[in-house]
């Protein structure tokens, strides 16, 4: 099957005086995501569901996502901390899709590539990591990895 890890946009603010897990996006961070949205347009990337970590961040940017691909969108809270491979299979085992988006954080994002490919990843702020694995997520093959600068400079 297809999965797609994509971490959320820039949602840093330097004077955030409230809870991390409160945090939007900025705008540049949504100027950014949908960059990313045309990108994945233009390879014909078409998932068959995108599931999001509930933090606003991630929610943002899978909604800007899933709004420009017209692509179903869950919110996932086993997608927020602590995210492992373990949770990614159960997440799988609750759908029949082959083309999955997860939409998350780091460093857990890289950790669960890592365990799944064997690649040493760090996926960068509207970063996009593509792999193939088996149904089981006990392994896989890294395909994609590319940074936000890439979808500015190929659209």
């Amino acid at each position: 099957m297809r999965l797609c890890f994509l971490r959320h946009g820039e949602a840093d603010w330097p004077n955030w005086d409230k809870p991390d897990d409160e945090r939007p996006l900025t705008k540049r961070g949504r100027k950014e995501m949908k960059r990313v949205a045309k990108f994945l347009e233009r390879l014909k990337f078409t998932p068959d569901v995108i599931l999001t970590s509930p933090l606003p961040r991630a929610s943002q940017t899978a909604e800007i996502v899933a709004d420009h691909l017209e692509i179903e969108l869950k919110t996932e809270a086993a997608l927020a901390h602590g995210f492992s491979v373990e949770r990614l299979r159960r997440l799988v085992a609750k759908t029949k899709a082959e083309c999955i988006v997860v939409v998350g954080h780091e460093p857990e994002f890289s950790e669960v590539v890592k365990e799944l490919s064997g690649g040493e990843t760090k996926l960068s702020k509207a970063g996009i990591a593509r792999l193939e694995v088996n149904r089981g997520c006990s392994s896989g093959k890294l395909l994609w990895l590319f940074p936000p600068k890439f979808a500015k400079a190929a659209l």
